[in-house]
């Protein structure tokens, strides 16, 4: 069984490691390919409502005039009018960040403004900058007030560069106990350090790359990019086109990093019997750098048409491609391994932007054992833990047996098909503990 290996695209638009010579023009055409098939959707007919967080367009709309009744000279008193009941709308979330300047009232004024306007804030951050002050707001305005409106009344009080996005209700939490749950699970995982970051600063991408030859890496902070140093060698880079970053966040940022740093390599330890039945036992367990020389024996015992069915592309490039699978900057990776400790399978989740891509491949002696099942059924409850919302697998159209082990997750399936490479997309549940099945949990010390 063979899915195309990930390249760790970002948002679709090309290998997250662009400067690694192992990722071939093969596997970047794959990756493209399979980019316009998630995305080709058929347009509703109307326009939708934005989701919330997403940034929003406004316009402004007259408000209706009450027409005054006129009444003649010999005219009879008008009927009096029927009250007309009062309409309440939902009170509606913002987030909105504005720079003020760093002088004594700068905010308050701010303040004062948004209360004359039964404006609630509901949070309050303070970015500060070498002049001026960064303050981001989660608001709370009455119903049909108007995104332009509030930027006039916050603008009108001295606040300048302002930006505004609806929110909902995910954003209604408290900054530094998000921080520490974020280190939390970083602490735990190592893969778990894009996905905070990604958590941690809204809609963004999260890049990694290896250090050039020669060159030694950087730290940079510009506003619509990050650049830290990864702790293992190389560049974590986050890009994000509005709001711009902060020195704040950057120090935020760095935090998660250096804790991620001083932890060092580690793999969580859950592990799972799986016996099979001819009898043999068989253990799931989590899969990271540590095992790529087992990884290698591995594809040295697999048929060349196995390699080619999982990476789509030449057989002696195979080996190649395991030091960015096994990586946890790019997701999580499944081995599975006999009770002597010989590595049978392996199977990766890996971190595609705001995707996610699944892909297996199992020892030839070991296939049509259900080991493609238990692996993919693992990688899809990491996925759901980590709060994804879908995986895909990409395959050669004429693969059944890739789009076989997806049917038998028993989850909702979208299938697209293009030059004969095919996407599976998975949709998941919003929490774990709603997968048809039961697997691997992870264990709360790790």
């Amino acid at each position: 069984m063979g899915f195309v290996p990930s390249t760790g695209g970002n948002e679709g638009k090309g290998p997250v490691d662009r400067e690694d010579p192992s990722f071939t023009v093969w596997s970047r055409h794959v990756r493209d390919r399979a980019t316009r098939l998630r995305h080709c959707r058929r347009m509703p007919h109307s326009t939708p409502e934005p989701p919330p967080g997403a940034a929003t367009r406004f316009r402004l709309w007259p408000l209706a005039r009450r027409s005054r009744p006129t009444r003649g000279a010999g005219a009879a008193p008008a009927a009096p009018a029927a009250p007309v009941p009062e309409v309440r709308t939902e009170a509606a979330l913002w987030r909105l960040r504005t720079t003020v300047r760093d002088t004594p009232g700068s905010l308050a004024a701010v303040c004062a403004a948004l209360a004359g306007a039964r404006v609630d804030i509901v949070t309050l951050q303070t970015h500060p900058l070498a002049e001026g002050t960064v303050d981001e707001f989660l608001l709370r305005a009455p119903g049909g007030t108007a995104g332009p409106e509030l930027v006039r009344l916050v603008e009108g009080a001295g606040g300048t560069d302002t930006w505004l996005e609806r929110a909902d209700t995910h954003d209604l939490v408290d900054t530094p106990a998000q921080v520490l749950a974020l280190a939390t699970r970083t602490a735990l995982d190592p893969a778990e350090l894009p996905l905070a970051l990604r958590q941690l600063f809204g809609r963004c991408t999260v890049t990694a790359a290896p250090a050039a030859p020669g060159v030694e890496p950087v730290e940079a902070l510009e506003p619509a990019m990050m650049q830290l140093l990864d702790p293992s060698g190389g560049t974590l880079t986050v890009r994000r086109a509005h709001p711009p970053f902060t020195p704040t966040e950057f120090a935020r940022a760095r935090a998660l990093v250096e804790l991620d740093a001083r932890l060092g390599v580690r793999t969580p330890a859950a592990r799972r019997a799986r016996p099979l039945a001819s009898g043999d036992e068989l253990t799931v367990r989590r899969a990271g750098p540590e095992d790529h020389e087992a990884a290698l024996a591995m594809h040295a015992r697999c048929s060349p048409a196995t390699l080619a069915r999982r990476y789509h592309g030449p057989v002696q490039d195979a080996d190649r491609y395991l030091g960015h699978l096994l990586s946890p900057r790019f997701g999580q990776s499944l081995a599975v391994e006999t009770a002597s400790g010989q590595l049978v399978a392996l199977g990766h989740l890996l971190w595609d932007g705001e995707e996610n891509e699944v892909a297996l491949l199992v020892e030839d002696g070991w296939q049509r054992r259900g080991i493609g099942g238990a692996l993919l059924r693992g990688l899809v409850e990491l996925a759901a833990e980590a709060g994804r919302s879908s995986v895909y697998a990409v395959t050669r159209a004429a693969n059944p047996g890739v789009a076989g082990v997806m049917r038998e997750l028993g989850l909702p399936l979208d299938y697209q098909v293009e030059d004969g490479t095919l996407v599976v997309t998975a949709a998941l549940p919003a929490s774990p503990d709603r997968l048809p099945w039961s697997t691997l949990r992870r264990p709360a010390g790790g």
